[in-house]
């Protein structure tokens, strides 16, 4: 009698156990599953306030950078250095980091004060001023063309960043973007041939065309630059993580502003800004107001950009920015009185037919990717994306 009470007891002892760790087990599981909802929510959050900023810079930024040129406004190498010369507002979010990486570290430690390595800094100077060249060249190409022509001319960078992916990142080409590639590359070209008839007043056939060669050249570098991000990422040696890529993107923009104020003080275009503005047909203030106004619409879209991108993906940030190109340049017929000529319009349809083939593309290729590893990870997708916003 003695024995059985003791394994009766023995056993009572073991289905508490059990009950209390199966509590437990409970409670962690609904304590997991309200983390993954509330990061959820900020992730969201997040995309949402990111996706707002990047369709208030890709919308508003040409459009201002044009009010400049359309009113007086001759300086190049101004408008170049205003695409980037707002990166010092992108020192609040290092600094919100660098407090969190000093709460979060361990006791008897340092936070770092920056994560970028010796060698991201090089490559970030070479990207930096390559950035330079392209702005100085978008720069000079949208004083000559209208809005609706530079925006369609600058979307061929698909086209050129494809390329260049495929030559730096080894990127492998598909149907979709071969079919992408010829679309754009059509598309310049009906441009190119029949749209000099609505060039805007002032400029003569040459300077139209020397524009167009312009913004197709800055669609080039930009077409590098992209990849050449990636490129650095992928050479890095070091978990990429949000703040690193906004350090990354800082060093860039001030060898970018650098390489613009080079050529303001070379022209003397800081001793021109005082006589442009009173001659300024709008009026001395508001040219300056146009002048921030730019700086920040641009520095909308570069944050907006980078945000989308560790967010969500660099595909939802291009499909993004796809979309909004129509909205750009029907902006620019609206408020500037463009023409939109037959020509433009098949240009357009083009364009939009080409993007939607690249991207349906890589959509494919990246489900095909996901059900390739799945059943050897036993993940997620969800579960990935996860991962890499804690990173």
């Amino acid at each position: 009698m003695e024995v059985d009470s003791q394994v009766s007891g023995q056993r009572d002892i073991l289905e508490m156990e059990v009950d209390n760790e199966s509590q437990v087990s409970v409670q962690g599981g609904i304590l997991e599953r309200e983390n993954k909802r509330k990061k959820l929510i900020l992730k969201r959050s997040g995309l949402l306030i990111n996706c707002i900023l990047l369709a208030i810079g890709t919308c508003s930024a040409p459009l201002l950078l044009r009010l400049y040129f359309i009113h007086g406004g001759k300086c190049i190498w101004l408008s170049s250095l205003l695409q980037t010369a707002a990166f010092p507002v992108m020192i609040v979010p290092l600094l919100v980091f660098y407090f969190l990486r000093g709460k979060n570290r361990p006791e008897g430690t340092k936070a770092k004060p920056l994560l970028i390595t010796w060698r991201l800094f090089v490559g970030n100077i070479v990207l930096g001023i390559l950035i330079g060249v392209c702005n100085y060249l978008y720069s000079s190409g949208s004083a000559k063309l209208p809005v609706s022509t530079s925006s369609l001319l600058l979307s061929t960078q698909l086209a050129f960043t494809a390329g260049f992916s495929f030559l730096m990142v080894k990127q492998k080409f598909t149907s979709y973007s071969i079919n992408a590639v010829v679309l754009l590359i059509v598309a310049a070209l009906i441009l190119g041939l029949h749209s000099s008839g609505e060039r805007p007043d002032g400029v003569s056939n040459k300077e139209y065309y020397i524009g167009f060669i312009m913004i197709l050249a800055s669609a080039v570098l930009y077409g590098i630059f992209l990849p050449g991000n990636e490129l650095l990422y992928k050479k890095a040696k070091q978990v990429i993580t949000y703040s690193l890529v906004i350090e990354m993107q800082v060093v860039i923009f001030i060898f970018a502003s650098a390489f613009s104020i080079v050529g303001m003080l070379v022209n003397k275009e800081f001793q021109a800004i005082p006589k442009e503005a009173k001659k300024y047909e709008i009026g001395e203030g508001k040219y300056y107001v146009v002048l921030v106004l730019t700086a920040i619409a641009c520095q909308f879209y570069l944050l907006g950009a980078i945000g989308v991108i560790f967010s969500a993906s660099s595909l939802f940030s291009g499909i993004m920015i796809s979309v909004l190109l129509p909205v750009t340049e029907i902006f620019g017929v609206i408020f500037y009185n463009e023409d939109f000529t037959s020509e433009k319009g098949v240009a357009l349809a083009l364009s939009i037919w080409g993007f939607i083939s690249y991207f349906y593309g890589e959509f494919k290729q990246s489900k095909n990717r996901n059900k390739q590893t799945l059943p050897n990870t036993g993940s997620t997708t969800d579960d990935a994306g996860a991962t890499s916003l804690n990173q």
